[in-house]
């Protein structure tokens, strides 16, 4: 990437730097917000106002220059950027970060002077600065400025204070954001919802929660994670159950999210539904299977002969598959093999996972499904046969590595043959190191150089290699397999590899 010159500094180069990793990007992007010019700094600041981790990573990052480099060119540009052009946000959001306390008190000072809404992440920062005197500055005009004027700064304070929650002293902005949300107007909940990041809205909803803000159905409507949802969903429905609306249960019994679905049906259940529960028998997830077949008891309802006339259908669900398995036994086994040849994927892959759930696998019917239309039918035959992988021929397993067209069969291949011993792993990671599927050969690098290094240091003393158990013919193959790959494994791998292989010819000779 580019960095800009003074005159060429644009809030898009600066979105580039907040997305880049490591310590040197960090000084890149100091470099940046550096060169950016007075009038395109606003912009460049309200671009990384979206990204408070990057705005935090980079006040630590300062901090160590600070502590090992006083005196680099970097660190002296950022004191006198500020000293000589104090009108510019970046400038002082920079000087924030300075690791000499006397700097880091004049940039609040000056922050504080002539606010900007798109530098206050950064005096959140010093809300909980080691040097008493900047703490304190910084606090008293954090308070002021959420006191006077909550729509335009709470937005930029509410993710720095939520990421700073966990830090030493990083509970004070928290606090204050808080307080500020509880006294909000309707109108900003309702755009900071819109707008904040995941962490922002999971606390503005629980807050929403616990003061009525928005009804029930409407905070898990955008509830971001499960524990909102939990929260939301328990909430909609002891509402429903005091209240006797039975719509709304059933309602979010069929909603996507398993969690919300098993708050409606406990619900159900305290309502006296249990017939109405008793539907949910072929559900997908099998905490619902369990509470439906416990309704089902209630009922007087036959969950096991409802699963076995369900896997007698034309169309059987996999959730009723599973819940054969889960019921039936080992009597359920025929019906579930039965539905190996059944012409939908869906089917035939609940099958097979059912079958490996009642360790009842039929290995020779299951072969053939390594080479299934189906990618989940793939992988789950390949699970289904790792325990087994001895009775997978070998030309199989091998022709499935080098399947030239479907990615899912060379990885089936490759897990095959990936318990099989070091060497055939060792040969199946080299086969795949330069695989066109990104995945795959990133895997195939990775195992290939941890065979490589524990190779290389076999016990604590690391004194020999230890030799593969191939014949001549073999090693060699492996060694035209690592210069293949070499370009993929590097240099390093690729020369512990040959030194592997050279003891164990030595070692065969």
């Amino acid at each position: 990437m580019r960095w800009p010159t003074r005159k060429q500094a644009a809030p898009t180069d600066l979105a580039g730097a907040a997305t880049l990793r490591g310590e040197g990007s960090l000084d890149r992007l100091t470099e940046a917000l550096l060169t950016v010019d007075a009038d395109s700094a606003s912009a460049a600041l309200r671009t990384l106002a979206t990204t408070p981790r990057v705005i935090a990573r980079l006040d630590e990052h300062a901090r160590r220059v600070r502590w090992w480099a006083p005196d680099s060119p970097l660190v002296r540009r950022v004191g006198r950027r500020m000293r000589d052009d104090p009108a510019n946000p970046a400038a002082v959001a920079l000087a924030t970060t300075h690791g000499d306390g006397h700097v880091r008190e004049r940039a609040v000072q000056r922050l504080l002077t002539a606010p900007h809404p798109d530098l206050v992440p950064f005096l959140v920062l010093r809300t909980a600065d080691w040097v008493k005197p900047v703490r304190d500055r910084a606090r008293a005009g954090l308070t002021l400025l959420l006191a006077d004027d909550p729509d335009t700064y709470l937005p930029g304070v509410l993710g720095m204070a939520v990421l700073g929650n966990a830090r030493h002293r990083g509970g004070f902005a928290h606090t204050q954001a808080v307080a500020s949300l509880l006294a909000a107007s309707p109108e900003l909940r309702e755009r900071l919802l819109a707008t904040s990041g995941r962490a922002e809205r999971r606390l503005i909803l629980e807050l929403g929660l616990s003061h009525g803000w928005w009804p029930p159905q409407t905070v898990l409507a955008a509830a971001p994670d499960v524990s909102v949802r939990v929260r939301a969903a328990e909430a909609a429905c002891r509402q429903a159950v005091w209240t006797r609306q039975l719509d709304t249960l059933r309602r979010l019994a069929h909603h996507r999210h398993t969690e919300v679905r098993a708050v409606a049906l406990t619900g159900l259940v305290r309502a006296g539904e249990d017939g109405a529960v008793a539907a949910h028998l072929a559900d997908t997830s099998p905490l619902i299977r369990a509470i439906a077949r416990d309704a089902a008891r209630r009922a007087g309802v036959d969950a096991l002969g409802h699963y076995r006339a369900a896997v007698t259908g034309a169309e059987p669900a996999p959730g009723a598959i599973a819940g054969l398995a889960e019921t039936g036994g080992e009597a359920g086994t025929p019906l579930l093999r039965a539905l190996l040849t059944h012409p939908s994927g869906r089917v035939r892959a609940a099958a097979v996972r059912a079958l490996r759930q009642l360790d009842a696998v039929p290995v020779d019917e299951t072969v053939p499904l390594l080479r299934d239309p189906s990618p989940a039918v793939v992988r789950e035959a390949t699970a289904a046969l790792r325990p087994f992988t001895r009775r997978v021929p070998d030309d199989i397993a091998r022709g499935l590595l080098t399947d030239p067209h479907r990615a899912e069969l060379r990885q089936a291949g490759y897990r095959l043959l990936s318990v099989r011993g070091v060497a055939e792993r060792l040969r199946a990671a080299l086969l795949l190191a330069a695989d066109p599927d990104p995945r795959l050969a990133r895997r195939a690098v990775a195992d290939a150089t941890g065979l490589a290094r524990g190779a290389a240091s076999p016990g604590w003393r690391g004194r020999s290699w230890p030799a593969l158990d191939v014949p001549p013919a073999g090693i060699a193959e492996l060694a035209d397999l690592t210069d293949k790959a070499a370009p993929a494994l590097g240099p390093g791998t690729a020369r512990m590899l040959h030194a592997w292989l050279g003891a164990s010819t030595r070692a065969a000779g």
